[in-house]
């Protein structure tokens, strides 16, 4: 059984925009902070953002500050990443991850649920 699923991810031209989505269980995603991440080719799982089990506390990796906007809607367990001027260097497979507990977290080793991702290409 999945507990998180991924999906929105696509082609897009840079400039474009694209929103994922994440899909969770209800006993995961009522207990815990969600993030995303991602792992561009050849690279390190790197942090993009996370949020507060309330979405009151939010926090984003630099390199998307501004551009990207996580979200959830604790009505449907969902989470999102609403991503806007995309550039070429955001190309790479986006991960939802659910951390149990309170405090944001950027480090993946605090992430204990993972989805199996969705893989976003801007092309420049």
């Amino acid at each position: 059984q999945a507990h998180l699923v991924e999906s929105g991810g696509g082609l897009v031209q840079a400039g474009g925009s694209l929103r994922l989505s994440c899909a969770a269980s209800e006993h995961i995603f009522s207990s815990s902070v969600m993030a995303w991440f991602r792992q561009p080719p050849g690279l390190e799982r790197e942090f993009v953002a996370s949020v507060s089990r309330t979405d009151f506390g939010t926090d984003y990796a630099d390199a998307v500050k501004g551009r990207f906007t996580i979200s959830r809607d604790n009505a449907r367990n969902t989470v999102y990443l609403q991503m806007n001027t995309l550039k070429p260097e955001d190309t790479a497979m986006y991960y939802c991850a659910a951390a149990p507990g309170y405090n944001l977290h950027a480090g993946v080793r605090s992430y204990i649920y993972w989805g199996e991702g969705t893989h976003v290409a801007v092309s420049s």
